[in-house]
Order: structure tokens, then C-alpha cells, then sequence
């Protein structure tokens, strides 16, 4: 199945402290690219948040928005270096007895003191909100699937629609090619009665050859049966059950090759009209194939 590259997925959880809220969103990109935003005290999830995402998704900028709002998993702690204080003490009971100072130290100086009193983040979430961030995470993750597989399913549709009328254009191409060198052949008759003026007999012989050189030079049968061959191979792709867009946007520069090629050989009004829609059905196919993962 075809699973698109954009979509959204949110999950809520909440407990009697409060809610966790994890959104998850995905767009267009060549490869995998996962960037997170949430507190940096959980930074330590990081890594087993990416392992599960990149175990969903293939391809896509994922942009993973984690808060958590009502209360605080003991997100920072502080650590008092008791040996520094000890030694801040002695020193103060020295300096006192030598009554050259008014003031006294008291608790306070002591508590805002940034060597003494340190505050660090804490990295040592508990296991069950360990669990629960993780369980916010598989479940935004689900969503963003299943929006992503719902999208994908409207995309292949479309797709499939338009390589069918792509068909229909390539077998009305094949119809009209062999009828340029025919129509060439009455033209160029023409033009050597109006200046010999039936005076002379056109040279037949000479007139094949014309005819035949011109035939070969405006031939585009390889390239409507590699055509064909690409858009049966595109439908074929499309249904393959690996990630697919980078498969199926090399077929279309493919195909788009062979077009250009076509449209350049195209020495007759009804054929030029036919690559001409080919190309802008190719165009728009492509923008629906970066979409894919």
C-alpha cells in the first residue's frame, strides 16, 4: 500500500498530577530527518523515541512536540557540597574571633551561595513516567500512521487514475505515428508536382528514399514502447508493499525523458498535442509522488 509522507498524530494522557501531551507531524522530505522539542530533563528518551519512529516511518521530517502541563516529574534537584560548606564554616569561626567584622553570617548566605548550593537538572526520571511519556509517544505515533495510510490510500487512487489515461494517450500516439511518415510522403508529392509543374514525372524511386530517411528520423516507436513499459512498471511499484517514492519518482524522470524525446520528433499537430498533455500529466504525478515515503 502507498503511505504518504505528511499527516498528524496526537495523544493526551493524563493522572491525578496532571497531562502529558504528545503531536507528532510529518512532511515532505528526501529522507528521514526526526527533530524533538520537550524539556530538556527528558533529553534521556530521546534516543529510544527515535528508535521506535524510525522503525514506523522510512522517509519524512518528523517533528515530535512533547509537554507536559499540571506538574513536574522532579525535573531539578539540588546538591550541596557539604565539604565546601564545612570549610566556608571553619574559615567564618576564624574570622569571627578576630571582632573586626559587623555582620554574621547566617543561613541565607550560605543557600544563595552558587559554589554551595548547586542546582542540577534531574536525569533519573521514575520508571512509571518513563513508561507513560513512552506510551504518549507510541500512541501519537499511531495516529500519525493512520492518517498517513489514509492519506496514502487517496493518493494511490489518483495515481492509478492518471496512469490509466497516460495509456489511453500512448495508445492513441502509437495510432498516429505511422501516419506521419504517410502524410509526409502525399506533402513532399505535392511540392515536387507544383514546382515541376507537370512537366516531369516524379521520380518515385527518389521519393521512397526521401520518405524513408524522413521515416527514420521521426521513428518514436522505441520510445512509446519504453513508455508503456514505464507506466506498467509504475503500477506495478505502486503496488509493492516497501517504501516506494524514490522508486516511482525515478520512473517518472524516466518517462519524462522519453516524452521530451517523443515531442521532439513529433513533426505532426496531433502527436505534439498528445505529448504535450503526456508532459503536464507527468508534472502533475510528480507532485503527488513527492508525497510519498
Amino acid at each position: 500500500m502507498v503511505v504518504s509522507m505528511t499527516g498528524y498524530g496526537q495523544s493526551e494522557m493524563e493522572n491525578e498530577e496532571g497531562r502529558i501531551v504528545t503531536e507528532i507531524k510529518s512532511v515532505n522530505h528526501r529522507f528521514l530527518d526526526i527533530q524533538f522539542r520537550f524539556p530538556r530533563e527528558l533529553s534521556i528518551l530521546e534516543n529510544e523515541c527515535r528508535k521506535y519512529i524510525s522503525k514506523k516511518m522510512k522517509r519524512g521530517k518528523i517533528d515530535v512536540h512533547i509537554t507536559i502541563e499540571g506538574f513536574s516529574p522532579s525535573l531539578k534537584k539540588a546538591r550541596i557540597d557539604w565539604a565546601l560548606l564545612q570549610h566556608f564554616l571553619d574559615h567564618a569561626e576564624e574570622l569571627e574571633k578576630l571582632n573586626i567584622f559587623d555582620s554574621r553570617l547566617d543561613l541565607q548566605s550560605f543557600l544563595f551561595h552558587p559554589d554551595i548550593v548547586v542546582i542540577e537538572e534531574n536525569v533519573n526520571l521514575k520508571d512509571e513516567w518513563k513508561e507513560a511519556i513512552m506510551e504518549s509517544v507510541y500512541r501519537a505515533t499511531a495516529d500519525l500512521l493512520e492518517m498517513k495510510v489514509e492519506e496514502g490510500k487517496q493518493l494511490q487512487n489518483d495515481l492509478e487514475t492518471r496512469v490509466e489515461r497516460l495509456k489511453r494517450w500512448i495508445s492513441s500516439m502509437e495510432k498516429e505515428a505511422p501516419l506521419v511518415a504517410q502524410q509526409y510522403r502525399e506533402r513532399l508529392r505535392e511540392r515536387i508536382q507544383q514546382l515541376l509543374q507537370d512537366q516531369y514525372e516524379v521520380d518515385e524511386q527518389r521519393l521512397l528514399t526521401e520518405v524513408a530517411i524522413f521515416s527514420d528520423k521521426i521513428n518514436i516507436e522505441e520510445e512509446l514502447t519504453r513508455l508503456r513499459s514505464h507506466s506498467d512498471q509504475f503500477l506495478h511499484v505502486l503496488h509493492q508493499k516497501e517504501p516506494k517514492g524514490r522508486k516511482l519518482d525515478f520512473l517518472l524522470q524516466e518517462m519524462n525523458r522519453e516524452i521530451n524525446t517523443i515531442a521532439s520528433k513529433a513533426n505532426h499537430i496531433p502527436l505534439s498535442h498528445l505529448a504535450v498533455d503526456v508532459k503536464s500529466e507527468l508534472e502533475k504525478m510528480k507532485e503527488q509522488v513527492q508525497n510519498i515515503e
